[in-house]
């Protein structure tokens, strides 16, 4: 029950982190202020709620788990400030394609760092996944584009890898409550960085505040809360391979609300990506049934 839910939870969430493009899109801010103030709304609202529930905060109960905490808040906030600068650069498409190598990097580490055995039908699903990326994007690829923003998208996806490896090292602070201080310590990444780049002084239009809010409010604090609330109980490869469908769903929610028309290989790639990461997850629940059914059955057999 408590997997199926965090499942839920962990959808819902890929599905807000979606529509960030479209949401954003609406901001007339630098790339680096738009990060700036999610991070700042979205902490707000989180510490917010968790005060008025009158939780008990358990990040001191182990100063090595806090560590991992701060270096996982550090690379998600740096992570989205080289997303957004490599929007700016190289466009969303190969941003994105650069950003979701992230996932490949965990996936690759995971059987190592937390002993995740890999499965065939998981690595036969990640590849449907990766192709069905290239496919998506095989038109951005094809034009010439920035060093710069081609190193802005690779350090994301770097960042990104950071992020969910040491989220999931933090084991004692779980929920609302590290949800909080991993976009508390975002923000303050965040903070430091446009401090020294071009102090605090932001200035944006009144047709900004309501999309700002919600990037904020929706996109960042409750979309936070759901992603870290759910994948420390899913295994890191079912975080990596579903994770595509972010992506996925940012191209359906561009092609429904914004009119960008898919290409016949676009609509490839995507049922490539749906389909990849259905069949890794539902194969390997498969195969986990058909075991728990053997082993019961043994030991029945044993009485």
């Amino acid at each position: 029950m408590k997997t199926e839910k965090s499942y839920c939870k962990y959808i819902v969430a890929l599905l807000i982190f979606g529509s960030n493009g479209i949401v954003a899109s609406h901001i007339a801010l630098s790339s680096y202020e738009i990060v700036f103030t999610r991070t700042l709304i979205g902490s707000l609202f989180l510490a917010l709620i968790f005060i008025f529930s009158k939780q008990k905060a358990y990040f001191l109960k182990s100063k090595v788990h806090f560590l991992y905490m701060v270096i996982s808040g550090v690379a998600m906030g740096t992570s989205w400030m080289f997303l957004y600068e490599a929007y700016q650069q190289i466009g969303v498409s190969i941003a994105s394609l650069a950003y979701y190598c992230g996932p490949v990097i965990v996936l690759i580490l995971s059987p190592i760092l937390f002993r995740e055995k890999m499965s065939w039908a998981k690595m036969l699903g990640f590849l449907a996944v990766l192709i069905g990326m290239f496919c998506v994007n095989m038109e951005a690829l094809s034009e010439g584009r920035t060093s710069w923003g081609l190193f802005c998208g690779i350090m994301s996806a770097v960042m990104y890898a950071f992020m969910v490896i040491f989220n999931k090292k933090a084991e004692s602070i779980t929920g609302l409550e590290n949800s909080m201080w991993q976009l508390i310590i975002s923000f303050l990444t965040v903070a430091i960085f446009i401090g020294i780049k071009q102090g605090f002084s932001i200035s944006f239009e009144l047709g900004s505040v309501a999309p700002i809010l919600l990037l904020g409010i929706v996109n960042t604090g409750i979309g936070c809360y759901f992603y870290f609330s759910s994948i420390r109980n899913l295994p890191v490869q079912t975080v990596t391979t579903c994770g595509y469908l972010e992506p996925l769903s940012a191209l359906v929610f561009s092609a429904v609300l914004l009119g960008e028309a898919l290409g016949f290989i676009q609509i490839i790639g995507s049922v490539l990506i749906l389909g990849g990461a259905a069949f890794g997850e539902l194969f390997c629940q498969k195969e986990s049934l058909n075991k728990s059914i053997k082993d019961y059955e043994h030991t029945e057999n044993l009485y």
